[in-house]
């Protein structure tokens, strides 16, 4: 039986391919929660799967030449996310760097949630989750919620004609109704900001 399970665990992982990050909860169909951790572990030993923090693995990406790549820290917050059942949102300057209003590669990556504070070390990386309000997760997951923590994090005085292209390109998808809807508590610069860029009445 724990080998049918293990199999199972095993077939998963390799379907959703390299650089998926997961936890013992994305298999929670598939047995008990005890089973489960029991075939990751052997998973595990058997260099299949990589053990990034306590309770949250991924399935490496290899490089011909690199070797095994380091997980994508969107990806492990993602899978943390999931298995607390909350949302995320980027912020600070990984959201500036997400967005192309930065190219600083920060070591620590923020996330705004509405779930408890913590932080994650993973390998020489650190994950920051920071309890924010329902209002500001209101926008979570949108191109919009996006743009405004990478704004914030460049500052109200710090946008110039370049920057302003970029949240034009980076909008150039999104609905005037989606706009207005994910600009509704954000900060009166930012909204304003939007408006004029998009050309929006207020």
């Amino acid at each position: 039986m724990r080998q049918s399970i293990e199999i199972a665990v095993k077939n998963r992982i390799v379907e959703q391919g390299r650089g998926w990050c997961f936890t013992p909860m994305h298999f929670s169909d598939l047995g008990r929660d005890t089973s489960i951790r029991k075939a990751l572990s052997q998973l595990q030993k058997q260099n299949i799967i990589r053990r990034l923090a306590q309770g949250v693995y991924d399935y490496p990406k290899i490089h011909d030449l690199l070797g095994t790549i380091p997980p994508d820290l969107n990806e492990v917050a993602k899978a943390i996310a999931e298995k607390n059942g909350v949302q995320i949102q980027p912020a600070g300057a990984h959201a500036a760097n997400l967005v192309g209003l930065s190219l600083q590669v920060p070591g620590r990556v923020m996330f705004l949630t509405e779930g408890p504070s913590r932080k994650v070390k993973i390998g020489n990386q650190e994950i920051i989750f920071k309890k924010t309000t329902k209002k500001i997760m209101s926008s979570a997951g949108t191109r919009e919620g996006l743009l405004i923590q990478a704004l914030k994090n460049l500052g109200k005085d710090h946008i110039d004609q370049v920057a302003r292209a970029q949240v034009s390109k980076f909008l150039k998808d999104s609905k005037e109704n989606e706009i207005r809807q994910n600009m509704k508590f954000a900060p009166a610069w930012i909204r304003s900001l939007f408006f004029e860029i998009m050309g929006l009445k207020p």
